[in-house]
Order: C-alpha cells, then structure tokens, then sequence
C-alpha cells in the first residue's frame, strides 16, 4: 500500500511538473503573439495614402504626445519602457536622426522582421495607420541618444 501511495505521488508531482513546463513553453513561444492596439491619430495632419519616406512629424509636440502612447502599447514589451531595450529587441534611442533612417523606421514597421522563418517583429501595415508609424518615430526622436 506504501509503495502504491509513493507511485501515485510521484506521478502526480511528475505530471504537473509536465504541466508548467508546457505551460511555460506556450508563453515564450506566443511571447510576440500580440494584437496591436490601435491609435488615435485624429488630431494629426493626415498624410494620405502614399507613403512617406521622411518623418512630417518630427518635432511636433502633438505628434510626439501620440507616438509616447503608441509606443507604449504597441512597441515597449519588445523594444523596452521609454524605448530602453532590455535586449529582447534593438535599442531604438540608438537610431540616427535623419531622413534615410527615418525611411528604413517606417519600412521595419510595415513589413516586420523575418529571419529563418522566425518572425522576430510582425508587421503592422494594415494594422497601424501611416501617421500612427511617424508619431512613434516623433516619440522616439526625443528619446534619443548618441
């Protein structure tokens, strides 16, 4: 009867410990299996359809007010609270103030990072209007660091 009770035990601790492992694997794997949240830019100048290569924002205290909460909900679990990355993702203080980058910023947010088949950033075209991507950047300008 002892050993029946030990073997119960010890199959029981045995399957819950497979549990929280599975468990756990399920968070780390959906880690960036997140819905983006969506950004009030009514108070912005539209942009239109076509997209732009340099940021129309930059310096706008509107457009910076915007990007601070777009950022936060949308960026900071990947990129870091007040863009300072943990080393889940780049450093984004890190990124050049001018117009080639500007354009490489917009372009990452549309189509997302892939490599290997791994998506390490989604993409947020469809998801994240233009003007929402150019607020962000607007926020991230005044977060930078050389």
């Amino acid at each position: 009867m002892k050993a029946t009770t030990r073997f119960f035990k010890t199959t029981t601790t045995l399957a819950v410990l497979i549990a929280l492992g599975a468990a756990t694997t399920v968070r780390v794997e959906a880690h960036g299996d997140v819905v983006p949240q969506s950004v009030d830019v009514s108070t912005l100048k539209p942009l239109g359809a076509e997209w732009l290569k340099e940021n129309p924002y930059r310096g706008d205290k509107e457009a910076v007010r915007i990007g601070t909460s777009a950022y936060n909900q949308n960026c900071a679990r990947c990129h870091g609270l007040e863009a300072i990355s943990g080393g889940i993702a780049p450093d984004l203080r890190m990124l050049p103030l001018d117009a080639e980058t500007d354009d490489y910023f917009v372009n990452t947010v549309r189509r997302g990072r892939v490599r290997n088949g791994a998506v390490y950033m989604p993409p947020f075209e469809g998801m994240m209007a233009q003007e929402a991507m150019w607020a962000i950047r607007s926020y991230l300008d005044t977060r930078h660091e050389e």
